[in-house]
């Protein structure tokens, strides 16, 4: 009953959490390890509501609100839904593509284009059977988690100055934005919309009962998370170990060139690897998401084909106009940060909702839980935008 929950935590080690971690380890250290820790318990927690609202409902967050909602703010709830999906897909797409260039010396605009059509792929792969979808993402997930905590293995880290990073604080301007682009790296926007159907696609017409999938759920949340959770911890420990101080660190580029300088040229191609996993199948995943949303919210379906083809163009312009791709990446996890609120405020709404989920409402306890994680996200993104302005 595992799977669901693993295809949804690609989207947290996508190549926007390789940017946005190894920047924060490479310039501060161990100074933000605290916001990856907070981040992977919302995301547990938010998670877990997704799958437990599909599960209840038999709908996906997409549909609930499109259910709900009168036309025009389903269309302006599916713009913003939109914008973020387009982040998304220009992480993931940039990420293989700078894999590719690392691997092979592939230009990073050819990179972008094999990305995108491999990705097309393990589509076609979900659309014919779901199990075999689930399958190819968690063995990529493996691939991920191993091309990332190689380093760590043969460099360990002094654990003393790993716990440091635990005690919550900031250092300026720079690092409240790191953390925002951390937050929208580690709790994905559209995650949350596609793991609501993803149980549906998988449990959907189960003879097994609400109350044996939710603790099936739980397992398979806390599980993928922790995996995911490890692998974002350990690219930013890598880069506080081994890459701080180290001139040219700013861009994943530079982060492998002196990963191979200190660590070897093994390690380097291993980490490659990883990278090009995560871009192959997190934006795999990202398109399957965006047409859940767009089915949902518009009660329009689209083949992912197209879907493909449509997604794929904001990273084509970027890497056409010649925009640094780590600095892309990096701004690309600040815009998905802005699109949380949209996710979790009405996931959390319809949770605690009895006229949507009956008996299986959240209680009281839970209710205050999940709004005191929704103020402490809306506070961060209000700071975020205040702090671009400023500057």
């Amino acid at each position: 009953m595992l799977g669901p929950a693993f295809v949804a935590a690609v989207a947290y080690v996508d190549p926007g959490n390789v940017a946005a971690n190894v920047t924060a380890g490479a310039h501060y250290g161990y100074l933000l390890v605290w916001v990856l820790v907070l981040s992977n318990l919302m995301a547990v927690l938010i998670q877990y509501q997704s799958a437990k609202l599909g599960i209840v409902t038999g709908a996906s967050l997409p549909e609930t609100l499109g259910a709900r909602l009168p036309r025009w703010a389903r269309i302006g709830f599916w713009v913003q839904a939109e914008i973020v999906a387009a982040a998304t897909d220009l992480a993931e797409v940039i990420g293989g593509a700078i894999a590719l260039t690392l691997l092979f010396g592939i230009p990073l605009l050819w990179g972008a284009v094999i990305t995108a059509a491999v990705s097309f792929v393990l589509l076609v792969a979900q659309g014919k059977r779901q199990r075999i979808f689930e399958r190819v993402v968690i063995g990529l997930l493996i691939v991920i988690a191993f091309g990332f905590l190689a380093g760590l293995a043969i460099s360990p880290p002094p654990l003393g100055q790993v716990a440091s990073g635990l005690i919550p604080r900031f250092e300026g301007s720079e690092t409240v934005l790191l953390a925002a682009s951390m937050l929208g790296a580690t709790v994905m926007p559209h995650a949350i919309y596609l793991h609501s159907a993803l149980v549906n696609d998988r449990f959907g017409g189960s003879r097994r009962g609400i109350g044996v999938l939710l603790r099936a759920s739980k397992f398979d949340v806390a599980w993928a998370l922790l995996v995911a959770g490890l692998v974002n911890i350990g690219l930013l420990v890598l880069a506080a170990h081994s890459l701080f101080g180290v001139a040219g660190t700013d861009s994943i580029e530079g982060a492998h060139a002196a990963i191979v300088a200190g660590l070897g040229g093994v390690v380097g191609t291993i980490f490659a690897i990883g990278l090009l996993a995560s871009g192959l199948a997190s934006t795999s995943v990202g398109a399957y998401a965006g047409s859940e949303i767009m089915k949902g919210l518009l009660h329009v379906s689209i083949p992912l084909w197209v879907r493909r083809l449509v997604t794929i163009i904001p990273a084509l312009v970027v890497l056409g106009f010649h925009v640094p791709p780590t600095v892309a990446l990096v701004w690309s996890q600040a815009v998905l940060s802005l699109g949380i609120p949209f996710a979790i405020v009405p996931l959390f709404w319809a949770t605690g909702s009895t006229s949507v989920m009956g008996k299986h409402a959240d209680s009281r306890i839970t209710r205050a839980v999940v709004w005191a994680v929704a103020a402490a996200v809306v506070a961060l993104n209000i700071a975020l935008v205040a702090l671009t302005i400023a500057e």
